[in-house]
């Protein structure tokens, strides 16, 4: 995966950066929720967020977990921002669907 592909799958749950505010541009020029942004939008849904670097395989770990602790989701990515970003746009589904 990529942080373009992350970010396509972002916009294609709907998402947009009308409101730039929280947001930066990400090295194709779209804006992209900064990871701070992110963590809030998870903590309104009721989830905690932890992204770690996995030494091991050069990547990166997001999951996340409800308010009691049991795993929701996670993903992995190239770098923090890519991780993150495709973790939104999980939740983002997965809040879409339910």
């Amino acid at each position: 995966m990529s942080i373009t592909i992350a970010i396509d799958e972002l916009y294609e749950t709907g998402w947009s950066a009308l409101d730039s505010s929280g947001c930066e541009a990400a090295p194709d020029g779209r804006w992209i929720p900064s990871f701070e942004t992110i963590r809030r939008e998870f903590e309104a849904a009721g989830f905690t967020l932890s992204v770690t670097h996995i030494q091991l395989f050069e990547c990166y770990r997001a999951a996340w977990a409800d308010a009691s602790g049991s795993p929701a989701g996670a993903v992995v990515g190239g770098s923090e921002a890519e991780a993150a970003v495709y973790a939104f746009s999980r939740l983002r589904r997965s809040l879409a669907s339910a």
